[in-house]
């Protein structure tokens, strides 16, 4: 389980957090939702271990996140989160396959013979496996968010952590989206939080969060 406990964060005068708590059960999809400048994202980032909290706390497991180095902190990040933003964030100069390489091959882990099995395995559950040598600019913009995703699942992360995630894509590949997010839950049992405005989206998931003002106001099943 993920916990989140009490925190607090702000940037300059400006208090963006104000005591935010919040559990992620293993294996559910947990929505958050609100308005712009409600924290959604800061909390997100707080969550991923991409920024620390002024005051709070963050148990994986039981386990205070903060008390690690940021040497410990990289290497947890590589191996037990994947993240997905509202861009995809793919390198232009690499293919599908060697996007998707890309955090394997930083947490050292496995064999190269290994790495590029494992990809290849990802972009075929993705509906891409005759897309693996094209570039980012030779794919439509769902394509390139799910080649994003894959990459996202290459260390087989506990959680995957998606920001806006559908942001730039239109109706129809929002919704094969959700139905990748579901088939990640059922078939991997993958965790997955998400912040978004899409409304259909988030009334598909197994929560929403929903925050307002730089707290979480109330969670609906």
């Amino acid at each position: 389980m993920l916990q989140v406990k009490d925190i607090h964060k702000s940037f300059d005068d400006l208090e963006v957090l104000k005591g935010v708590d919040l559990d992620v059960r293993l294996g559910e999809i947990i929505a958050i939702q609100g308005k712009s400048g409600a924290g959604k994202s800061t909390l997100l980032q707080i969550i991923g271990t991409l920024d620390r909290p002024d005051q709070g706390t963050i148990l994986y497991e039981g386990q205070d996140i903060w008390l690690q180095s940021e040497k410990e902190l990289a290497r947890f990040r590589n191996q037990n989160l994947g993240f997905v933003f509202q861009f995809h964030h793919l390198l232009d100069e690499f293919t599908a396959l060697e996007n998707v390489n890309i955090p394997a091959l930083i947490g050292g882990h496995m064999k190269k013979s290994d790495i590029k099995e494992k990809s290849h395995s990802l972009l075929d559950f993705m509906g891409l496996g005759d897309r693996i040598h094209h570039y980012p600019r030779e794919l439509s913009g769902g394509e390139q968010q799910r080649v994003a995703i894959a990459r996202a699942l290459m260390n087989d992360p506990v959680y995957l952590l998606a920001d806006e995630p559908t942001g730039n894509l239109d109706t129809e590949n929002s919704r094969h989206l959700l139905s990748l997010f579901q088939d990640l839950q059922e078939k991997l049992n993958q965790t997955i939080v998400v912040v978004t405005h899409d409304e259909a989206f988030a009334r598909s998931c197994d929560r929403i969060a929903f925050m307002e003002d730089g707290r979480i106001i109330r969670i609906e099943n």
